[in-house]
């Protein structure tokens, strides 16, 4: 199985033969991202995780874009963003479903032995280690909020 970084350089070929100007430039985006996420100062090579890290950080970049362009009606423009959002996306993990989380929380908690509000970062941090990526911040924190209470 190859590693996602040459998944996106095996894909950045395909665009260049296929002439897919769109896909060549967010590709080549994402590529310099993460280049330059490796020649950080004290940088560990970079795994897949450190990869996806980068992905998800463009896409809310796009995200926040997007927003902004629609705000000035610049449709287009924001349209636009929303296609490198669809590109970029075909390199995260599939990501986990409501329920699916939910269940995650549930059994870290029935695991863990704990209860109330004052056990959320405990929780937290043990639902981020297991779900690597395959759910944003922003649903774990919610769904742990939740069924803490």
């Amino acid at each position: 199985m190859s590693t996602l970084r040459e998944q996106l350089e095996a894909d950045l070929k395909q665009a260049m033969r296929a002439q897919n100007a769109l896909e060549l430039s967010v590709l080549r985006m994402a590529k310099s991202a993460i280049q330059y996420k490796a020649v950080e100062p004290n940088a560990k090579p970079l795994v897949d995780m450190d990869i996806v890290a980068v992905l998800r950080k463009l896409i809310n970049q796009r995200k926040d874009a997007a927003e902004q362009f629609r705000q000035g009606n610049r449709e287009e423009l924001a349209a636009k963003e929303e296609s490198e959002i669809l590109i970029l996306q075909r390199y995260l993990p599939k990501p986990l479903s409501a329920e699916e989380l939910s269940q995650v929380v549930r059994q870290t908690i029935a695991e863990l032995g704990i209860s109330g509000p004052k056990s959320f970062g405990v929780v937290m941090k043990k639902v981020v280690e297991q779900v690597q990526a395959r759910a944003e911040g922003k649903a774990i924190s919610e769904e742990v909020k939740k069924q803490l209470v």
